[in-house]
């Protein structure tokens, strides 16, 4: 009983942990005036960084997000990591290291000279505003229609405590479900391009990003279709990937 109180401690603080970076991630990408680092404002160590080394830089970054996200999330690599930690606490240590990754980033992430495009009215930059909240929210909404607690891990430390063992994996697509088949991603692609400003470094992060997500859900996908077959199959030819209508299977 101890050992299971443990886990579910560690994937509580687990969680504690990727929740703050999300906050962090909204405002750092969001790039607010009253934020530390953002996308725009790096540290003083970004000072005397060439162009060419901070784009390097950044490249690096993004590249260890996408290889981190994605490579913990698939099935061989959770088959030989569970031999090292505990299978309850498996996702949630994949959100800490999520947060991990997303903290380097807030940290090391070196701002590029130079603007694409800045909206000077104001009544633009408020509806810019509000689809760049809006993107959050759609990925929010996402993951409780799912199942929240499970996605970031606590579900399974929580059974785990009550000594029950886990549910069976089912498919459900409920209501964005039925619009797009990842409307988690759809929400941060939203969010990721809906800025006011957008600057040389906040365009190669939304482009890295958006490379991440066909990368990354290339592979989803396959996974998807190994463990659900012919009905995850049916649903791609229905329903669009990131955005509605495309992106069907033929």
């Amino acid at each position: 009983m101890v050992g299971r109180a443990v886990l579910m401690l560690v994937s509580l603080a687990c969680y504690a942990a990727f929740f703050v970076s999300f906050v962090y991630l909204v405002g750092w990408v969001g790039a607010f005036g009253f934020m530390p680092t953002h996308v725009d404002k790096g540290t003083s160590a970004s000072a005397g960084i060439s162009v060419g080394g901070a784009v390097l830089i950044n490249l690096a970054l993004l590249a260890l997000f996408g290889i981190q996200h994605s490579v913990m999330a698939r099935k061989g690599f959770k088959q030989w990591w569970t031999q090292i930690v505990p299978q309850p606490v498996e996702r949630s240590i994949y959100c800490l290291a999520t947060a991990a990754v997303l903290g380097a980033m807030f940290l090391w992430w070196q701002p590029l000279p130079g603007t694409i495009w800045s909206a000077e009215n104001e009544l633009i930059r408020l509806v810019i505003l509000a689809i760049f909240f809006l993107g959050w929210a759609i990925l929010f909404v996402a993951t409780l229609l799912l199942n929240h607690f499970e996605l970031f891990g606590l579900q399974q430390a929580w059974h785990n405590f009550r000594g029950r063992d886990p549910a069976a994996m089912t498919m459900k697509t409920p209501f964005l479900y039925k619009i797009v088949r990842h409307p988690i991603q759809t929400g941060v692609f939203i969010a990721i391009w809906a800025t006011p400003d957008m600057t040389v470094g906040h365009l190669l992060f939304a482009f890295g990003y958006t490379i991440y997500i066909l990368i990354g859900l290339h592979f989803e996908e396959k996974d998807l279709i190994a463990q659900f077959g012919d009905e995850y199959a049916d649903y791609r030819r229905k329903v669009g990937s990131i955005l509605p209508g495309i992106g069907k299977s033929r």
